[in-house]
């Protein structure tokens, strides 16, 4: 119950601030561009080691992401080009984001680690390969929707990890790097998911096709009969 209160609390927040925002009728497009400078701004906090703070940003700017697309809605602005638009600056504040805590494991600090460089490089390949796996897979197939680690998922695990980093060490404090474990690992399985996933579905479409040919094609022997009725 309390869960549900919270929940209408925040959704009302939400669309106040959207239709204060739509009555300034601005460009949808301006406000996914803004996204993406706040999120950079994030990315500056992370390559500095400011990880508490940085997340504060980061989650001020994915707020912020789920503003444009609602006030195109409200104002009736929704064109193709938009949705195509906040996809790839989805694509740069996700990279963005990464190489900031990617710069912060490479400087000279207490906390350089060429382990956690290389764990964080492999998350930023993961998460482009779990976008495009699904933008090209729905490309052949109807929805290719499958694995657990999609942006949102990812977005609140950085964060998590980030509000995390702050004050001395303690059993539920300080998760960052092991939020960049699970981003490396479960990336790429949500990845592998999706790939066997659409080759289950194309095997399948596939197998369908043959028998819709199969079995509209006549055997030898029907066509043999047919050739002797002309032929009578």
């Amino acid at each position: 119950m309390l869960g549900e209160q919270i929940g209408n609390l925040g959704k009302r927040a939400l669309n106040a601030i959207v239709e204060a925002i739509a009555a300034l009728n601005p460009n949808p497009n301006h406000l996914t561009l803004v996204g993406l400078l706040i999120n950079i701004a994030a990315a500056f906090l992370f390559g500095y080691g400011h990880f508490f703070i940085g997340g504060l940003v980061l989650l001020f700017a994915n707020i912020f992401d789920m503003l444009d697309g609602r006030v195109a809605r409200l104002t009736g602005r929704v064109t193709k080009f938009g949705a195509f638009f906040d996809s790839v600056m989805d694509r740069y504040s996700d990279i963005i984001v990464l190489v900031g805590i990617t710069i912060y494991y490479a400087r000279d600090t207490k906390d350089h680690s060429t382990l956690y460089v290389a764990l964080t490089g492999i998350a930023i390949v993961g998460s482009v390969l779990v976008s495009y796996t699904r933008a090209r897979a729905e490309s052949l197939i109807s929805g290719c929707k499958v694995g657990f680690l999609e942006r949102p998922e990812r977005v609140v695990l950085l964060v998590i990890g980030s509000l995390t980093e702050i004050g001395p060490y303690h059993l539920f404090l300080h998760k960052m790097k092991a939020v960049i474990w699970v981003l490396a690992v479960l990336s790429h399985w949500t990845v592998i998911h999706r790939v066997y996933h659409t080759w289950k579905e194309v095997q399948l479409e596939d197998a369908t096709a043959r028998q819709a040919i199969k079995s509209t094609t006549q055997s030898p022997t029907e066509l043999d009969n047919k050739v002797e009725i002309f032929g009578a």
